[in-house]
């Protein structure tokens, strides 16, 4: 009464690998005892024999069993065959024989055909097939691998394949499973590709002139000439120098133009293009216009050939005339061998540097410094002469300064002082007028720092002014001026003595002189009192100008000693001196004050004024 027959699973996967594993349940459902012992020990009972055996006998254990896709898994039978394909289009062949590749998967039973590609052969190749079971009959049967052997014909969708050979594993795979196989057969080649390949038998030649004995002979071989077309009898023309090749395989010509860096032409190197050029035309007529047609040999009776050229003829191409000057060395080589020509003296065709024409500079006109009026002559667009850069480094800030007065038919100019200044960066002059209260003049500057010419040179050698030139009593005139120099800085003595190999030795005797008598009534009047307490005293009355509330005026101080000491020694009378104090109400204790000027005294009735505003700075 038993209805459920099913079985358990025993098959199943893991990680990706087929296996099998036993029975959990038994036929319909039925339960299982569990074995005891192991699996090694089941097969050991298995394989062991009974000798003797009471009461009923064991039935041995079934084997293992193995499903055919785990058992041919990656195992594929492949036959080489070949099948024919009707040509219906093609005059050159009939038929075509395509080589192919049967392919068997015994794992599943299923089959596919695969055709190697040949580069542009123009067919549809690759696989052909794709893999599956394929029908045998109408009947609903599929192909087997028993079907399958060597030299059989093998129909397949209505294409018959002929099976030719097969690898080893099919080989041995068939003759293990019983099957006697064939033996092998050639390969058919396709009689097409055959014929492609066979080499063409090249016509014989008859015997006779070679049209192509000429370009075979000479191909790459061209002659080479250095040639200068002359353009200049056309507007803004020049000389071009070309190179004009000559090719010896087709008798053409080609000139190229050698440009060079900031030559001002376009890069267009090909100046004419390689071509046959006519040497003499025909007789034509003339009504024709010529230019709508190409020249043929019907209209030339002469080409250019290399006869034609020569080192140092000209030759025109084209309506241009090109004198050739020189070539190359495989060119006279050619001309030695086949014309006997030996001379190949290259033509000097350099141009000849031309005289340049002097420039003549225009005279000065009296507008800046003649070195700036200069760089107008010089260049379209003026640049600033150049400096002496060496020069206003090492004499940055260093400025020779002189009192110098006016001569001048002026009355009112006879007591007017000026600072003349000498800037050693540059050799240029400023003078400076200290303002006067109440002398109807504003003072300032008078002339801005420039470079001051002597008198007598012209503008075309101008000499300037320099240091060697100013001596005490010397008249220095500047721009028509007459100034005379009275009196100088110290720093120009100090100067003077640490060059005193530049200066001539009268300029520097001169300074000293002057400012010699000035120093030993200094040295004479502060002879009393020493350096220290002079400065103490000086520190003294600073403090006492701070302390004071109004602020006191030193500027105007300082230019009434300088208006009254007209002769600009730097000595003022007694009485002067001690009127100027009393008028500005130095703000000043009076025994400081007394101090100061007994200090600055020189004898009973001069004060040296320059030590005692020394106290006042402005």
């Amino acid at each position: 009464q038993k209805t459920s027959f099913h079985r358990s699973q025993t098959l199943d996967f893991k990680n990706g690998y087929a296996f099998s594993r036993l029975p959990r349940e038994g036929v319909g459902g039925d339960a299982l005892f569990a074995n005891q012992l192991s699996q090694d020990e089941l097969d050991d009972l298995c394989t062991k024999g009974s000798t003797l055996t009471y009461g009923q006998v064991r039935r041995s254990a079934p084997s293992s069993f193995t499903p055919a896709f785990v058992a041919y898994d990656k195992k594929v039978l492949k036959f080489d065959a070949y099948f024919q394909e009707e040509v219906a289009i093609s005059p050159d062949e009939h038929y075509r024989i395509r080589q192919v590749g049967i392919y068997y998967y015994l794992e599943d039973d299923s089959m596919c055909v695969f055709e190697p590609k040949v580069k542009n052969s123009g067919l549809v190749q690759g696989k052909l097939m794709r893999r599956h079971r394929v029908p045998k009959n109408e009947h609903g049967d599929y192909y087997h691998w028993k079907d399958l052997n060597l030299g059989i014909d093998l129909t397949m969708y209505g294409r018959t394949y002929r099976l030719v050979n097969c690898d080893s594993f099919t080989k041995v795979f068939l003759e293990s499973q019983g099957i006697e196989v064939n033996p092998p057969e050639e390969m058919v080649s396709d009689p097409y590709t055959e014929q492609r390949r066979t080499p063409v038998q090249k016509p014989t030649v008859p015997a006779g002139p070679d049209p192509f004995r000429q370009f075979l002979a000479y191909d790459t071989k061209v002659l080479r000439f250095y040639a200068i077309w002359d353009d200049t009898n056309c507007a803004f023309g020049d000389h071009h120098p070309c190179i004009i090749h000559y090719f010896l395989a087709d008798d053409t010509v080609e000139v190229r133009e050698v440009h060079r860096r900031n030559d001002g032409r376009d890069p267009f190197p090909v100046l004419m293009r390689r071509q046959r050029l006519p040497k003499i035309f025909a007789d034509k007529n003339k009504n024709f216009p010529s230019c709508v047609l190409e020249i043929t040999d019907h209209e030339v009776q002469e080409w250019y050939s290399p006869k034609d050229f020569a080192v140092g003829k000209s030759v025109t191409l084209l309506g241009r005339t090109f004198l050739i000057y020189d070539c190359d060395k495989f060119t006279q080589d050619f001309y030695r061998e086949k014309y006997g020509i030996t001379d190949f003296q290259p033509v000097d065709v350099n141009k000849k540097p031309t005289e340049k024409a002097p420039q003549v500079i225009p005279p000065y006109n009296g507008f800046g410094i003649p070195e700036d009026s200069l760089q107008n002559c010089l260049s379209l667009f003026p640049k600033p002469p150049r400096k002496d850069i060496i020069k206003m480094l090492e004499n940055n800030l260093k400025v020779l300064r002189y009192q110098v007065a006016l001569e001048s038919p002026v009355p009112e100019d006879k007591n007017r002082r000026f600072i003349l200044s000498y800037f050693l960066s540059d050799d240029t002059i400023g003078i400076y007028e200290p303002p006067v209260r109440n002398s109807g003049i504003p003072g300032g500057r008078y002339l801005k720092r420039t470079k001051v010419t002597k008198p007598g040179s012209t503008p075309e050698n101008p000499i300037y002014y320099e240091p060697s030139d100013f001596t005490i009593g010397s008249t220095i005139e500047v721009f028509g001026h007459r100034f005379v120099i009275t009196d100088a800085d110290e720093y120009v003595l100090n100067y003077l003595e640490r060059n005193a190999e530049s200066f001539p030795a009268a300029t520097v005797q001169s300074i000293r002189d002057h400012l010699h008598p000035q120093q030993v009534v200094v040295e004479t009047a502060s002879s009393g009192i020493p350096k220290k307490d002079l400065d103490d005293l000086i520190v003294e009355v600073q403090k006492e100008l701070k302390l004071h509330h109004e602020p006191f005026n030193t500027r105007k101080f300082h230019e009434a000693f300088h208006h009254f000491d007209t002769e600009g020694s730097g000595f003022l009378d007694k009485t002067r001196f001690l009127n100027v104090c009393d008028r500005f109400h130095v703000p000043t204790s009076t025994i400081l004050l007394k101090k100061l000027i007994d200090y600055c005294s020189c004898g009973e009735d001069k004060v040296n004024y320059r030590e005692f505003l020394l106290a006042f700075p402005s």
